[in-house]
């Protein structure tokens, strides 16, 4: 199956949400986190739904097991494609949401390392022993075996993930950063070709669509490249 590229509507009102899921096209995939879910609330899910495409509910929920699982059913219901919770929240948390889910067609993805931190930020601040990538490891392969259907980490992490969790899991790499755009303040990012020939998936891109003055013509050079 070829890399799929997930727009991230990362936007304060639900008019800007659909200008740029229009300018992007029906059928696709969007990324609604919590800036424009906070603002809008669940209406904006809905309305990307009717326009024909699928939602990434990306709230990543962290809790106790019960509020876990009642908060993926409720994506579920609202129609989100995939959603995400922390791979942190361990395994009785992921294992509750996926019984939630189980028979709806909501797929869940651990999230593992942000890739805004790096190996000292992680041992440092978070107080996490080894690298970034080594966490991750360990995360996903806990993350997977509690039910999760897929990843989410760094595109540099993917062969990792990869050897941890087997080819059937779905990886999903934000961190993309086409040559022609800046990279933020993502610390481990790949192009959306390296993402791709690593074994991605999905790739979530934000900035370089929304910050681009002609947001079509990003969409377009990252499926040119996607195609090379």
């Amino acid at each position: 199956m070829p890399c799929e590229v997930v727009v991230v509507l990362d936007v304060d009102t639900q008019e800007e949400a659909l200008d740029i899921v229009g300018v992007c096209g029906d059928g696709g995939w969007f990324k609604i986190g919590s800036q424009l879910f906070t603002r809008c609330g669940p209406g904006v899910v809905r309305s990307v739904r009717d326009r024909g495409n699928r939602v990434f509910l990306d709230l990543k929920f962290h809790d106790i097991p019960n509020t876990v699982a009642h908060a993926a059913k409720a994506a579920a219901d609202l129609g989100a494609g995939l959603c995400t919770l922390h791979a942190s929240g361990g395994r009785k948390m992921i294992e509750a949401a996926r019984k939630a889910v189980e028979e709806t067609s909501t797929r869940l993805l651990a999230v593992t390392v942000l890739t805004s931190l790096t190996d000292a930020m992680l041992e440092e601040e978070l107080g996490v022993p080894g690298t970034a990538a080594e966490t991750v490891a360990r995360w996903a392969k806990s993350a997977v075996e509690a039910g999760a259907h897929g990843i989410v980490c760094s595109p540099r992490e993917i062969a990792l993930v990869r050897a941890a969790v087997g080819p059937e899991p779905l990886v999903v790499t934000p961190g993309i950063r086409p040559a022609w755009a800046g990279q933020d303040d993502q610390a481990r990012v790949m192009t959306p070709r390296e993402a791709a020939d690593a074994g991605a998936d999905m790739i979530v891109v934000g900035r370089p669509i929304l910050k681009h003055p002609n947001p079509a013509e990003a969409i377009r050079l990252i499926r040119e490249e996607l195609a090379e």
